[in-house]
């Protein structure tokens, strides 16, 4: 929802903030690089959702996806770590200062090689952070090596032949237990933008898998993580619309049937049921939906998976409401009295 400031023509969201206040600096990618389009629906995600960006804290590790950060929301906190390390500085990010809403930018190198094990872990814990994977399926940074999410038998100049079979970062994710999954095209910039609107909205970890084309190394029309072979297999699992919390609306229509809905904005949304029966809180059919894909070769988009009933880390851990980075040192030091009864209990 925005409003207009007719005197100098520029929108404003609902806290005042224009587009340009959800700018990055200048991107230094190879043009037409998937990463970029990714970076260009984050700004939009944040101003139409009207999320200001100092409330942000944005993360990566290393690698071409892990500059993205760079490029989109310059006034907000960031945190560029090692190689397949970012889970790490997350985690105390997050727990630091529950008040900022987490970032996790990586690729399928920082994700899916050397923070394989940081990535299952964070997941498993349910970390409220929003985990974009931008998935070439090589090395971009180091001139085009497989990485573990290439396709079997690929065939790459200089590189040769990829021999093994990819991780799949969706089946990954779903098998740590990750209660927010989702997988989408670069090139499809209206179901990015849906998908990170609700990653935002969501408690927990929300892992977010987009095929990102690297037009320099890996953009031949064989790759599945082409923009070619995109466009042509990709098969959405639903029609994505993420709409804000306001005062329900309720819609009452069959499979097949559109209609039209008047918004809160007094804007109208058109709806249309898909006739495909999925349903995105079943574990089981999400990962056989996975599988399905792999066999057939397709490109599954959409929200595979989501459950709201699993704890984040921080109710887990029963962190307290107000910010560990706002505690005084009163409330930080334990009084004698309490030191006392710890020390009997060992005794």
């Amino acid at each position: 929802m925005v409003t207009e400031v007719k005197s100098k023509n520029i929108k404003l969201n609902l806290i005042g903030l224009s587009k340009a206040d959800y700018k990055g600096g200048p991107t230094s990618l190879c043009q037409g690089c998937g990463h970029n389009s990714i970076s260009s629906q984050i700004m939009a995600a944040m101003y139409e959702n009207s999320i200001r960006p100092e409330k942000i804290i944005k993360l990566s590790g290393i690698g071409c996806s892990s500059k993205s950060p760079a490029y989109f929301l310059n006034r907000s906190h960031g945190f560029n770590s090692l190689h397949g390390r970012m889970p790490s500085i997350a985690t105390g990010a997050v727990l630091a200062n529950r008040e900022l809403q987490a970032i996790g930018v990586s690729g399928d190198g920082d994700t899916a090689s050397i923070g394989l094990g940081q990535f299952l872990h964070l997941v498993r814990r349910n970390l409220p952070l929003v985990y974009i994977v931008e998935n070439n399926g090589v090395y971009g940074l180091t001139k085009g090596q497989f990485s573990a999410t290439a396709d079997q038998g690929q065939v790459l100049r200089k590189i040769g032949t990829n021999t093994f079979l990819p991780l799949d970062i969706c089946m990954e994710a779903l098998v740590a237990n990750c209660s927010f999954v989702a997988r989408s095209f670069a090139g499809d910039a209206k179901q990015v933008k849906a998908l990170i609107k609700a990653a935002m909205s969501f408690q927990g970890t929300a892992v977010l898998d987009i095929i990102s084309p690297c037009v320099t190394f890996n953009n031949a029309d064989e790759s599945t993580k082409s923009y070619p072979w995109g466009r042509e297999h990709e098969s959405p699992v639903h029609d994505l619309t993420y709409v804000q919390n306001r005062e329900e609306i309720s819609v009452d229509y069959d499979p097949g049937e559109a209609i039209s809905v008047k918004m809160h904005d007094g804007s109208t949304l058109v709806l249309k049921k898909l006739e495909r029966d999925y349903d995105p809180t079943d574990r089981r059919q999400a990962i056989a939906l996975l599988e399905e894909e792999r066999i057939n070769q397709a490109l599954l988009t959409g929200l595979i998976y989501i459950n709201t009933n699993e704890p984040t880390l921080i109710d887990a851990e029963n962190i307290v409401d107000k910010p560990l980075t706002a505690l005084e040192p009163h409330e930080l030091r334990p009084s004698a009295k309490s030191l006392e009864e710890i020390s009997k209990s060992f005794a």
